[in-house]
């Protein structure tokens, strides 16, 4: 897959990003060409060399239809938890892990779950608030809206499987 200067792209477990400039290094006899990508939510630069992009899993915007079939998920689709805490946040590692915009909302929806039952830990408030600003801030890219709006959006289509969107810490 390749990229060009500008475009928006996704960096699993970072979330979006720009691709501000791609360039080449050499490394002794090896030439590698390189991403640099500048993460919106920590403005995080990153290197992600052509030959590690799968990999990485580095990927461009969902399709507006995929973000459909997201959004429908939080407001309809089932939901389980495992119950045992370790095991479960290893799941949801990898789920946030993969990149998979439809992983990351069994993620939220399931920590909203379990919140609404007993208090999250501090590292799963950490992975809900994660999986939060990454549906986010490629709701509002995907559909070209202010990230306010995506997460009214987001708010609105939670509501009807009665859950709250948690507000930013």
């Amino acid at each position: 897959m390749t990229f060009e200067i500008g475009e928006k792209v996704v960096y699993p477990n970072q979330g979006v990003g720009t691709i501000e400039n791609i360039s080449a290094r050499s490394f002794g006899t090896q030439f590698e060409k390189f991403y640099l990508l500048r993460l919106v939510y920590t403005s995080m630069t990153v290197m992600v060399p052509f030959s590690n992009v799968g990999n990485i899993g580095l990927r461009k915007i969902t399709k507006t239809t995929e973000i459909n079939r997201v959004l429908n998920y939080l407001a309809t689709g089932e939901c389980t938890n495992c119950s045992d805490w370790k095991n479960r946040f290893r799941l949801n590692s990898d789920k946030m892990q993969s990149g998979n915009l439809l992983q990351i909302a069994e993620v939220l929806k399931g920590l909203l779950i379990l919140q609404a039952d007993k208090p999250l830990s501090f590292r799963e408030k950490k992975m809900l608030e994660r999986a939060r600003h990454m549906l986010v801030s490629e709701l509002s890219i995907a559909k070209g809206i202010a990230q306010a709006e995506a997460t009214a959006t987001l708010q609105k289509t939670l509501s009807k499987a009665n859950l709250v969107l948690p507000e930013v810490a």
